[in-house]
């Protein structure tokens, strides 16, 4: 499920959409959630597919921690990639805004931690990442966690309109790491690792 004040506009004809915010979101916001009508798809179905549909899910998912690719149902799917990007996929089932989003700015991920099969160069974007790499997750994992950390803090002083998406117990463990009672699993966790 996606946070309810952003829409999809159209970019350009290399990028086309993308998915922009249209009421400040801030930093600590749950920015999407894993919600029952999103589909969890096995390496072995999306083998079945005829190969239009294969290109149409590996455009469009994500793969988690265990290899199975992630179809969102709604416009969470228009999210594009960036090295400076302004929200961050967590090991639980949620993406988080890593700072303050602003009216009219466009959400993105780095597409580095989605699990991705293949290398792709980016349009650089002033820092030394210039290509995204399958195994971005193992060496960037540091500097994600400590981006996510800062987030986390702010979870519970921020409005949080995907609350009741969002399961209890999924819940109850982001306000026990607010608390500082437990630790915050690291992003790394997220990685899946080809056998």
């Amino acid at each position: 499920m996606i946070h309810p004040d952003t829409e999809v506009r159209f970019i350009d004809n290399n990028k086309g959409y993308g998915l922009f915010a249209v009421h400040p979101i801030p930093r600590g916001t749950v920015t999407w959630s894993l919600d029952p009508i999103d589909r969890e798809i096995k390496p072995e179905e999306m083998a079945g597919y005829d190969a239009i549909y294969q290109e149409i899910l590996l455009k469009y998912s994500f793969r988690n921690k265990k290899g199975n690719y992630i179809f969102c149902w709604d416009n969470c799917r228009y999210t594009n990639h960036s090295f400076m990007a302004n929200c961050c996929l967590t090991p639980y089932e949620f993406q988080i805004a890593i700072r303050d989003i602003q009216p009219g700015e466009e959400l993105t991920d780095d597409y580095g931690y989605l699990n991705i099969i293949e290398p792709f160069e980016a349009d650089p974007e002033g820092g030394d990442r210039t290509v995204v790499y399958p195994d971005d997750l193992l060496r960037l994992s540091e500097k994600w966690d400590k981006q996510l950390e800062a987030a986390f803090s702010k979870m519970m002083q921020v409005e949080q309109p995907l609350k009741k998406f969002m399961p209890g117990k999924t819940w109850e463990t982001m306000q026990a790491i607010n608390q500082g009672r437990i630790k915050p699993l690291s992003i790394r966790t997220c990685y899946y690792e080809v056998r």
